[in-house]
């Protein structure tokens, strides 16, 4: 059943039904739908359009619906109703009869599908921070057990200075506890009722609208009409956050398929979260990992998607606007399954130490340390910096760290170089000496995990 069929003679063609129906996609919004129904019924009936019998009967009919179909989709999709809305509608004149039809009364859809779309917002943003804490928290515990596990830290994917296991963990904690508080954010601005805004110009029925949004959960009711029924920002911000945190899965998921790499052997991934090759038997495949950071791109594409869309849209409503659930759904359904499966990883990833460590020993991780040595001895910067990439440079040619050169050879090219050197070449000095807040010393990486587990 059509909710606008008196103005027209004629039938909509099956083409433009197939093209015009949202059902397919917004009948996952059906329990937001009688939510906002139910409290609308309560809001009219305070309005004196409804009586209080008449609206118990209703509230009766659209709880006894949601029993009836909220674990059945294909069962809503099957109706043939032009979106969710209707379908509701459809169902509860079944049930009730002419009573049914009142409960449109000074309500548009308009408003209708934007109190729902809120409300489910709402519902799935307070899911995603549930399991971003969980992320968080699986990377914790990665840190606590990896705390003073040595590898190599990275730039431009070349060996750079010595870190400790337990120091990258916390980097990606620093990425999602941003991602977290955007979340927030974005569940914040979003928390106000459009429902009693009508088509665009509000109703004309004596709605107290503060006390419906808390009736519905909302921190209050939206204040300029127009811009109620046309607003998706909350829309938008939620994809915009999903990408930016899909990136920080993302980019974990590259380090890790790297450390997992037969050239790196850091770690090993669990069985659970890897698979085979069907031609290859050897082959233990990072796939969790890759889907990851795959499906960022797709995320991305949703974004860009409802951005588009918006982009010139004039006031109030448009039929334009009805491409904005699609692409939310799947973000929100990628984003959640990309975090689940991000924290099965981390729950049972193995570092290899020995692997790691070693890596950390070569590629010149300390001639830093080096360069700060000849700093201290009295050398200008600049000089010390030279003076150690003309050392690695014989160093390479000998195949040899530079903490097994001699000391005449390193005196061949700065005379203040002495014995003590050696100390300050090694892996334990390299980490201890960055002993500075949001450092790599071991000291510091404790002090900033206990900050962490106390929030």
């Amino acid at each position: 059943m059509a909710l606008w069929g008196g103005r027209f003679s004629g039938q909509s063609s099956e083409l433009f039904k197939l093209f015009n129906d949202s059902l397919p996609v917004d009948f996952r919004l059906l329990e937001q739908d009688i939510q906002g129904s139910v409290a609308w019924a309560e809001a009219i009936t305070q309005a004196g359009v409804l009586t209080q019998e008449e609206c118990q009967t209703l509230t009766q009919a659209l709880a006894e619906l949601l029993a009836e179909v909220k674990d059945t989709p294909e069962q809503i999709i099957a109706s043939g109703a032009e979106d969710i809305h209707s379908f509701v509608e459809s169902q509860l004149i079944a049930k009730v009869g002419d009573l049914g039809k009142k409960l449109h009364t000074g309500r548009s859809r308009n408003d209708q599908v934007a109190t729902d779309l809120k409300l489910w917002c709402k519902q799935e943003g307070a899911h995603l921070l549930s399991l971003l804490i969980e992320v968080k928290q699986g990377l914790l515990a990665l840190a606590e057990r990896e705390l003073d596990a040595v590898m190599p830290g990275y730039t431009h994917l070349q060996r750079a200075q010595p870190v400790t296991f337990g120091h990258w963990a916390l980097a990606y904690v620093e990425m999602f506890e941003r991602d977290i508080s955007r979340l927030q954010d974005a569940l914040n601005r979003l928390n106000t009722c459009p429902l009693g805004c009508g088509a665009l110009a509000g109703t004309a029925y004596a709605i107290d609208r503060q006390a419906l949004a808390a009736s519905l959960g909302f921190a209050s009711a939206t204040l300029n009409s127009l811009d109620s029924v046309s607003d998706r920002d909350h829309v938008i911000e939620l994809c915009s956050d999903a990408s930016i945190s899909m990136m920080h899965l993302s980019r974990m998921a590259e380090d890790m398929i790297f450390f997992n790499s037969g050239e790196a052997n850091f770690i090993e991934l669990a069985d659970n979260v890897t698979s085979g090759s069907s031609l290859m038997p050897q082959k233990k495949n990072p796939d969790a990992l890759e889907l990851i950071r795959g499906k960022a791109g797709r995320v991305y594409g949703s974004l860009m998607g409802i951005l588009t869309t918006m982009k010139a849209l004039p006031l109030a409503y448009n039929k334009d606007m009805q491409e904005d659930k699609e692409g939310l759904f799947d973000v929100m359904d990628s984003w959640s399954l990309c975090l689940k499966m991000a924290a099965l990883v981390l729950e049972g990833v193995k570092v290899n130490r020995t692997n790691a460590l070693a890596a950390a020993q070569q590629g010149y991780a300390n001639a830093t340390e080096l360069a700060d040595y000849l700093v201290g001895k009295g050398m200008p910067f600049r000089q010390a910096h030279h003076v150690v990439g003309e050392v690695v440079l014989h160093a390479i040619a000998e195949s040899k760290p530079l903490e097994a050169l001699p000391l005449e050879v390193l005196r061949g090219y700065a005379d203040i170089i002495a014995e003590d050197v050696y100390p300050h070449l090694s892996i334990d000095s390299c980490l201890a000496k960055r002993n500075i807040l949001g450092g790599t010393a071991v000291e510091q990486v404790k002090a900033a995990l206990t900050a962490k587990q106390a929030k």
